[in-house]
């Protein structure tokens, strides 16, 4: 059942965060429609942009320096993916609720997108378990904010530099439902263990009614054309228990400690 913090906090109010960048960025009228991402992947335009990739690139460097000093001590972690539609009634955010509390009490810190919904409920169940809670944000032309059940925040304006940042401090991925965020981290992810760019790391799909189309494809039209193997498709984990997703994050832990 879901709760408050057991210490009387509000569950609406907002969480300590350790950095939240967005907020104290300049508020620019005119960009507010959109993103740095969007700005710096965009063609058009006045060309006085070439003045500016020096700078551009000192911005991008420091945001990784930045994630790399503050994520750099957390205990082991799992990424958990999911979409940020999903509202605090629906079954799935309950299921993403206890997902983040079983890591939690396995002694892993959880990682989202730091958003509602799924990523909200994820760090809901994790915060409550006792355990980290830690939420990557992202620039976005309609600003959310991190989501109050976040411990730990880091704000970033570069898709890949937060990418890099939900590989390189988790032992695993876990995907709930969501959309095309959840499906663009899942497939880089395969493709990091598909390449050998990481190892020994775990991608979970929870939930069998969602997920299990995508893998029906996978194993039929997608083998039958030569693009992938059956080794590639088992190397993705389907499952509806939330004990079995644990259970492969362990062996999946166990193994790369051992290696």
């Amino acid at each position: 059942m879901l709760h408050d913090d057991p210490a009387g906090r509000d569950a609406t109010a907002p969480r300590p965060t350790t950095i939240d960048r967005r907020r104290s960025e300049h508020r620019d009228p005119a960009r507010l429609s959109s993103t740095t991402d969007q700005r710096l992947l965009d063609s058009r335009g006045p060309v006085d942009w070439v003045h500016s990739d020096a700078w551009r690139l000192q911005r991008i460097q420091a945001e990784f320096v930045e994630g790399f000093s503050v994520l750099a001590e957390i205990p082991r972690a799992v990424t958990v993916f999911g979409s940020a539609r999903t509202p605090t009634d629906h079954p799935e955010y309950g299921r993403g609720v206890e997902l983040g509390a079983a890591l939690a009490r396995a002694g892993y810190a959880v990682i989202t997108g730091g958003g509602p919904g799924v990523m909200e409920a994820a760090n809901r169940g994790a915060s409550e378990a006792g355990g980290l809670s830690v939420g990557l944000g992202i620039e976005l032309p309609f600003e959310q904010g991190l989501n109050p059940w976040v411990d730990l925040g880091v704000g970033f304006r570069y898709f890949f530099a937060r990418k890099t940042m939900f590989v390189k401090y988790a032992q695993a991925f876990v995907c709930l439902p969501g959309g095309f965020g959840t499906l663009d981290e899942l497939f880089e992810a395969l493709v990091l263990v598909q390449t050998g760019k990481v190892t020994r790391f775990p991608v979970v799909l929870l939930g069998r009614d969602y997920w299990g189309g995508l893998l029906e494809w996978l194993a039929g039209p997608a083998i039958a054309a030569g693009t992938i193997s059956q080794r590639d498709v088992d190397l993705i984990h389907l499952t509806d228990d939330i004990d079995e997703v644990v259970t492969i994050v362990e062996e999946g832990f166990r193994e790369a400690v051992g290696s």
